[in-house]
C-alpha cells in the first residue's frame, strides 16, 4: 500500500485525512510546523484509527530540511495541506502568505522530482474564482483577480503545478478547489483548533457558545443575499478528507497528468443560516452582532459538483446540521 506524505498533517483537514487514510490501509507520513496545530493531535489520530502515523515537525519553507526529509523517507504520494489560510490575515500580512504558501510548494515539487514522487494532491480553494458572475461555480468558471493574497497564493499555486506537469509528463497532480470545511470527527477527538482568536466562522461560533468569546461578529449584513449575510458552500471535514482519498485513487487511472475539481456540497448557506443551525442542534442562543464588512471577503459562492461526482465518484454525504452538531461536540471536549 502507498506511503502517503500528508503536509500539515496535524491541522484541521490534514488530521481528518490522516485518519481516513489509515483506516483504508495507507501508510501515513505526516509533517507539520505546529504553527497552527498541536502535537497532541498525533496521539488522537492513533486513538481513532488504531494505527500509527510517522510524524516529523518540519518547516517546508526550509529547503535543506525538506531535502533531508525526503532522503530519510520513502514516499509514493503527497497530499499538500500545509499553508497559511486566513483571508483577513493575508490582507494584513501578504508577504508572509506569499513566502509560506509558495516557497513550501516549490520545495515540495523540487523534492518530488529529485526523489521520483509522481502523485500530488494540492489543497486549493474556491477563492481562485474571486467573486463569480454566475452561480453555481463550475470548473469552467473564469478565474478573476483574487480578493486576497491568500486567494492569490492558491491561484499561483495551481499555475505552478500546471506548468510543472507540462514538463514532467510522469508527474500527476490534482488540485481540489474546496469550499468551506467545517465540523469535526464523530469521535470528538479531533476538530478545528485555531491557536489564538479564530479567523473562521464556526470555531468562533462554538467558542462564543462556550463562553470563551463575548460575542460573535458577523461581518456584513448588507450583501445582496436573502438575509444580507455572506453565503458559502459549507462542507463537512470528513467528507472533504474522503475526497482527497478519491483523488489519490483517481490519479492512478487519470489519462492527463493535471486536473482540478470543485469539492463542496453544491448548496449555499448564509452566515445567519449557519448560526440558526448551530442554535438548533446545540440549544444555545448565540450572542452575535452584525458589523462592517471584512476586507477580502466575497459576497456569495457555492459549487457545481458535477465533475467531482462523476470523475472521482465522490459526493458529500453530511448536511449542515451534522456539521454544526459535530463542531459543538468537539468544542465541549476542549
Amino acid at each position: 500500500m502507498k506511503n502517503v506524505l500528508v503536509t500539515g498533517g496535524l491541522g484541521f483537514i490534514g488530521s481528518h485525512t490522516c485518519v481516513e487514510l489509515l483506516q483504508r490501509g495507507y501508510k501515513v507520513i505526516a509533517v507539520d510546523n505546529l504553527s497552527n496545530s498541536e502535537i497532541q493531535v498525533k496521539d488522537r489520530i492513533t486513538k481513532i484509527s488504531r494505527e500509527n502515523i510517522v510524524f516529523q515537525q518540519l518547516d517546508l519553507v526550509q529547503k535543506d530540511e525538506v531535502k533531508s526529509f525526503f532522503e530519510a523517507h520513502a514516499i509514493d504520494s503527497i497530499i499538500h495541506f500545509a499553508a497559511s489560510k486566513a483571508v483577513g490575515e493575508s490582507v494584513e500580512n501578504p508577504l508572509h502568505y506569499y513566502q509560506n504558501n509558495l516557497i513550501s510548494l516549490l520545495n515540495l515539487l523540487e523534492a518530488s522530482k529529485a526523489y521520483s514522487v509522481n502523485q500530488f494532491v494540492f489543497s486549493s480553494s474556491c477563492t481562485v474564482y474571486g467573486q463569480p458572475d454566475k452561480l453555481p461555480v463550475t470548473e469552467d468558471t473564469p478565474k478573476k483577480p483574487a480578493e486576497s493574497p491568500y486567494g492569490n497564493t492558491k491561484q499561483i499555486g495551481e499555475e505552478i503545478l500546471e506548468d510543472f506537469c507540462r514538463v514532467n509528463p510522469t508527474f500527476k497532480a490534482i488540485s481540489l478547489r474546496y469550499f468551506n470545511p467545517i465540523g469535526a470527527h464523530k469521535s470528538a477527538l479531533i476538530g478545528e483548533l485555531p491557536l489564538g482568536v479564530p479567523n473562521n466562522l464556526v470555531p468562533f461560533i462554538t467558542q462564543t457558545a462556550a463562553g470563551i468569546r463575548e460575542k460573535l461578529n458577523v461581518f456584513g449584513g448588507d450583501y445582496d443575499t436573502p438575509d444580507g449575510t455572506c453565503i458559502r458552500d459549507y462542507i463537512h471535514v470528513v467528507d472533504l478528507a474522503l475526497a482527497h482519498i478519491s483523488a489519490l485513487e483517481y490519479a492512478d487511472r487519470m489519462e492527463e497528468n493535471y486536473d482540478f475539481f470543485n469539492v463542496g456540497t453544491g448548496n449555499g448557506f448564509s452566515v445567519l443560516e449557519v448560526i440558526k443551525s448551530f442554535e438548533k442542534v446545540s440549544g444555545v442562543n448565540l450572542n452575535y452582532e452584525i458589523v462592517d464588512r471584512r476586507p477580502g471577503d466575497i459576497e456569495k459562492i457555492y459549487a457545481d459538483t458535477t465533475k467531482v461526482n462523476q470523475k472521482l465518484g465522490w459526493k458529500a454525504k453530511l448536511g449542515l446540521d451534522d456539521m454544526t452538531h459535530s463542531a459543538w461536540e468537539w468544542q465541549k471536549t476542549l
